[in-house]
């Protein structure tokens, strides 16, 4: 299926002043809140979300219409929602364009999904290092509030409805959804045990949806086209819609671009992001933040049996495979934060891993032991490697370290550290038996412009 005629997320960005909630308006702002609120039930906008079968867009790929059905308040109990904006994921910068150009976009689909989930109160944690979008989104909630369009009565129904801004410290283990909700609640910022989860016993112990801000931006196009129509602007089932691309590293063109789900990362990269930076050759992408394992254009899809989900594109390149929830799993990575980080063949893969290896070992909140120590132990061993003390066996031993550590913790903080590392070894295997032997050279290691497009800055 083609792409949408018209952008929708992404559809007031190239306003003037497009932040302003008079130049929103005149654009649509709040009129799909109006509507849903005034002529709507709350159960047919449920209905709705379910039916667009929108993957949450913050990196796990839950459902976001299933986890509303998750609630079950009790006699006594408040309905919170809470949004994540604690966007920490490396070379992940999406959310934030949201914030800063269309923040009223954001509101207005808190709006709505506060009516449909029967909340009073929803609270936007913002990475604390976003001052600009923080103070963005305050001045919108102020102007919305004046407005009407928030308080006691907005647009004149009974169900009062406010929205809060919550600034993080910019701790990247609180955009795990429970070390957040620990955070918002003045805690230290540590991911719970679960179960219970959050839409059982989340914020100040009441039943609570997190989602993520794409996630909850995208409730008023799916309100107005209908759960179905929406859905159905995706490329793959079950996963709908559309959804923004982010791509950042060797590119001629770098930033968001707005397409179907399940474009292919050859598409986003040829077609959206302009080709390589100098025409130089692709060599690997992280799909969708630090946190997922790499994809090897060289590398062909290995699904003979019909059965195989990916079946389809055997004998293909992984990059040909589209992107999507799930068949970015059965690939053996993961569709993330859906933006990508792209790097030619200048880039050495060892010195890539270790820099994103020291990111997770500065971030871990040392909560569990595979994990604290285990992220320490793996930046000890890619020194040794990228600095000539290596040893061949310091390959199998990175290996053995990331496979004690996956499962092994209370959140997924470990798994994500580990499944990058793993997959940078099964890939480039021999990048890092040559490191072992001769470690990387000096120029390569202290390169700013790979730092920087590993982390995302280029």
């Amino acid at each position: 299926m083609s792409a949408p005629t018209k952008p929708l997320l992404t559809s007031r960005f190239g306003i003037d002043e497009s932040w302003k909630l008079a130049n929103a308006e005149r654009a649509g702002a709040y009129r799909i809140a109006r509507q849903a609120l005034t002529s709507r039930k709350p159960a047919d906008l449920k209905n709705e979300v379910k039916n667009a079968n929108i993957r949450g867009r913050g990196g796990a790929g839950f459902p976001a219409g299933v986890k509303w059905g998750f609630l079950n308040k009790k006699e006594g109990e408040e309905i919170y929602l809470v949004i994540n904006a604690d966007e920490s994921e490396p070379g992940t910068f999406k959310d934030r364009s949201i914030m800063d150009l269309d923040p009223h976009r954001l509101i207005e689909g808190a709006i709505i999904s506060c009516f449909a989930i029967d909340a009073h109160v929803a609270y936007i944690y913002v990475r604390g290092e976003l001052a600009f979008s923080i103070g963005r989104l305050e001045q919108a909630i102020a102007d919305a509030r004046q407005a009407g369009y928030l308080g006691e009565r907005p647009f004149g129904i009974d169900h009062a409805i406010e929205v809060y801004v919550h600034s993080g410290a910019g701790a990247y283990i609180c955009g795990e959804e429970t070390a957040l909700l620990n955070s918002l609640e003045g805690r230290r910022g540590e991911p719970r045990l679960k179960p219970p989860f959050p839409a059982v016993k989340g914020a100040f112990g009441m039943p609570t949806i997190v989602n993520n801000v794409e996630t909850i931006a995208s409730v008023p196009d799916i309100v107005e086209m209908g759960g179905d129509a929406w859905s159905s602007l995706s490329r793959l089932p079950l996963d709908g819609g559309i959804r923004i691309y982010g791509v950042s590293g060797h590119v001629k063109n770098p930033g968001l671009f707005e397409a179907p789900v399940g474009i292919t990362m050859r598409e986003l990269i040829e077609d959206y992001a302009g080709g390589m930076l100098g025409d130089r050759p692709l060599k690997a992408v992280i799909p969708g933040g630090s946190s997922t394992p790499v994809l090897d254009p060289r590398r062909k899809v290995d699904a003979p049996a019909e059965a195989h989900p990916l079946h389809k594109w055997h004998g293909q390149s992984e990059i040909d495979v589209p992107m999507g929830v799930d068949t970015y799993r059965a690939l053996g990575t993961m569709l993330g934060t859906c933006c990508a980080i792209v790097m030619d063949d200048t880039v050495n893969m060892v010195e890539a891993c270790r820099n994103l290896m020291r990111f997770y070992k500065h971030e871990s909140c040392g909560q569990c032991t595979p994990c604290r120590e285990g992220t320490g132990w793996l930046v000890d061993v890619l020194d040794n490697l990228c600095e000539g003390r290596g040893k061949v066996e310091d390959v199998e031993l990175l290996v053995d370290i990331s496979n004690n550590m996956m499962g092994n913790t209370i959140c997924a903080f470990a798994d994500g550290t580990a499944m990058p590392m793993l997959g940078m070894v099964q890939k480039f295997r021999d990048e890092f038996m040559e490191a072992a032997t001769r470690g990387v050279p000096e120029g390569v290691r202290h390169d700013e412009s790979v730092r920087a497009m590993v982390e995302g800055r280029a």
